[in-house]
């Protein structure tokens, strides 16, 4: 197929660092400029790196590729941050399955360093979610843990947290996948013959969804594409909506202060949309101070219009999507043809209610939360249970100090403890 003028600037890049600003086409652009790197320039694949945020999209390119190239296999390195850096510890380190801390006994510690530190929300499935992505953000951006202003607890509680739950990691020799992140980078920086064989190893290294990158992840990059700096990132500032997960946004922002000889290659046709859908965007997206200034344009014909619906309530607005889709059907658009994006995976369950009620078939790829799992409605099914007359001695202690009572639950501690003794 033919390409226009910046995917094939893109493509045809040579040596030295590069930066694509993208909307659209970013696989495209990549996996083409991958078989341009072998054919072309003769560079064999296994010294080729491909990094992405997901398995998914690290699988999608490499078939992607496979077919493009007319192989069943092309010995290209594809996968994700944590799983490239999975796979030099692992050879540095002789690492196994066995030394990465699962969720489930993440979460175990995490609620127990939570009840030991008198937390009252020791119990919560929210809050220890909650602590553990900030712990994440510790450890993801480098800082220490003085450094750290928790926002959902006091800085004293959440760094006895941190520093217990670090204790009771280290404790049973184990990482979280954080930890990968930050122990591949001190690999590196202690090491320096290691770090040579991989930066060997892999000369041309393209990172895709760029904007999402975070300070520690974008460090390591760093390293392994030195000295020759062949290095190839892809991404679109104006989709960086990752921050509270630890990205960083203004590392694509400040690409060329750190290489100020790298190449721009803004990919500014959208092959997706009609014009008017990408001039809505375009003004949308304006009034987002810190972005890179592009005039993205639409690369098909159409003139579907967008529709912005205003709704007092979530009940008011999925009613009106539930019956917008059923017209559209029976206008003759088929349900596989509709699509209903969500900004987070608690909002799609109301809609779905609707879309049974109107005998509308459904799917969808992400699990969604089951409000009955949730520990509030666990709690008030317990209490149903006891009121109704339930004897079950696990119903009884699930709910003993719900709501918490927080001095009688710390008497209790003590008292086991005395007893123990």
């Amino acid at each position: 197929m033919g390409f226009n003028k910046a995917q094939n600037e893109a493509i045809m890049h040579g040596k030295g660092p590069c930066q694509v600003l993208a909307g659209s086409g970013k696989t495209l652009t990549i996996v083409n400029r991958i078989k341009y790197l072998i054919e072309r320039y003769e560079v064999r694949p296994e010294e080729i790196l491909v990094v992405t945020f997901t398995r998914f999209a690290a699988a999608e390119m490499k078939s992607r590729l496979c077919s493009l190239m007319g192989k069943s296999n092309v010995p290209v390195t594809a996968g994700t941050f944590h799983g490239i850096y999975y796979g030099i510890l692992k050879w540095a380190y002789r690492l196994g399955p066995d030394n990465i801390l699962s969720e489930e006994e993440k979460y175990r510690i995490l609620r127990r360093v939570s009840e030991d530190c008198g937390t009252e929300a020791a119990e919560e499935e929210d809050f220890l979610h909650d602590i553990a992505e900030e712990i994440g953000l510790v450890k993801n951006n480098g800082l220490k843990i003085g450094q750290f202003v928790s926002k959902k607890c006091r800085q004293d509680t959440f760094r006895e947290l941190y520093e217990k739950y670090e204790a009771q990691r280290k404790a049973v020799r184990k990482l979280d996948f954080d930890d990968m992140l930050v122990l591949c980078k001190d690999l590196f920086v202690s090491h320096p013959d290691v770090l040579k064989q991989w930066q060997t190893k892999f000369k041309y290294i393209l990172v895709d969804e760029f904007q999402d990158i975070n300070l520690i992840q974008w460090k390591i990059m760093c390293m392994l594409a030195a000295p020759e700096n062949n290095l190839f990132v892809v991404g679109d500032d104006d989709q960086s909506i990752y921050r509270f997960r630890g990205s960083k946004p203004e590392i694509m922002l400040g690409f060329q202060k750190i290489y100020p000889q790298a190449k721009i290659v803004n990919l500014e046709v959208n092959y997706r949309c009609e014009p008017p859908i990408v001039e809505a965007a375009m003004r949308l997206i304006a009034h987002n101070e810190e972005r890179f200034p592009k005039k993205i344009r639409a690369g098909k014909a159409g003139k579907q219009k967008v529709r912005f619906q205003y709704f007092e309530d979530c009940y008011k607005e999925n009613a009106f999507l539930a019956e917008d889709i059923r017209q559209t059907v029976q206008n003759g658009v088929p349900l596989s043809e509709i699509a209903v994006l969500f900004r987070t995976n608690m909002q799609p369950r109301a809609l779905m209610e609707y879309m049974v009620f109107a005998n509308l078939a459904f799917q969808t790829k992400d699990r969604i939360p089951d409000i009955y799992e949730h520990w509030i409605a666990r709690d008030f099914f317990t209490y149903i249970r006891i009121a109704q007359g339930s004897d079950s001695r696990a119903d009884f202690l699930s709910i003993m100090n719900r709501p918490k009572r927080c001095a009688l639950s710390r008497w209790c501690r003590r008292g086991r403890s005395t007893a123990s003794r």
